[in-house]
């Protein structure tokens, strides 16, 4: 369980501005489950998801994403670990397979997260931002993701991994825009472990 709750390069928690966040947004909280809804809401509704926004500059680290104030889902997911582990909360990522179009082929990653709770588990959580047609929630122990599995090709990977997978860290390093990083955005068809 230590290395979902590390501090890592990405996963940056200890950064003084994170952990500012983090403890800013546990203040006053009197469990973990309300601690975790407040960091997953703050990131869901706050950080503004880079392609519902047009908003160009990639960002990767948590502390990128924080000083930002945008990012892919990817990097929203990034944050939302960081401030879960500065609360001592373990978290971990995880990953979809998603159409890019919602039609079929091509397809690419979908970051979000998996939280642990002591009296439910590990639970799924989709902080990338609602908008129509995207209801992600927060309602232990039921999910309530920001999609779902509907597709031929489309996968819901079990995994709940303490670090981003290589090659979503380097796509988010490889592209100096927001709409180069659509046109690429990281793929995989295996299962990621």
């Amino acid at each position: 369980m230590q290395d979902y709750l590390a501090a890592t390069h990405i996963i940056d928690w200890d950064h003084p501005d994170v952990f500012a966040r983090a403890r800013g947004l546990a203040a006053g909280a009197d469990s973990v489950h309300a601690v975790a809804k407040r960091c997953f809401q703050w990131v869901r509704d706050e950080i503004r998801h880079s392609r519902d926004f047009q908003l160009q500059e990639v960002t990767c680290t948590a502390s990128e994403v924080l000083r930002v104030g945008s990012g892919y889902c990817y990097a929203k997911s990034h944050l939302l670990a960081a401030l879960l582990r500065a609360n001592g909360i373990a978290a971990g990522l995880c990953y979809q397979r998603l159409s890019r179009d919602d039609n079929g082929a091509p397809f690419c990653l979908h970051g979000l997260n998996a939280v642990f709770l002591p009296d439910v588990g590990w639970y799924r959580v989709d902080a990338r931002g609602n908008r129509e047609g995207v209801n992600a929630q927060f309602t232990p122990p039921v999910e309530q993701l920001a999609y779902a599995i509907r597709l031929p090709g489309e996968v819901d990977f079990p995994d709940i991994l303490p670090e981003p997978l290589p090659v979503v860290v380097e796509a988010l390093r490889s592209f100096r825009t927001a709409d180069e990083l659509w046109a690429h955005l990281p793929d995989v068809k295996k299962p990621v472990t």
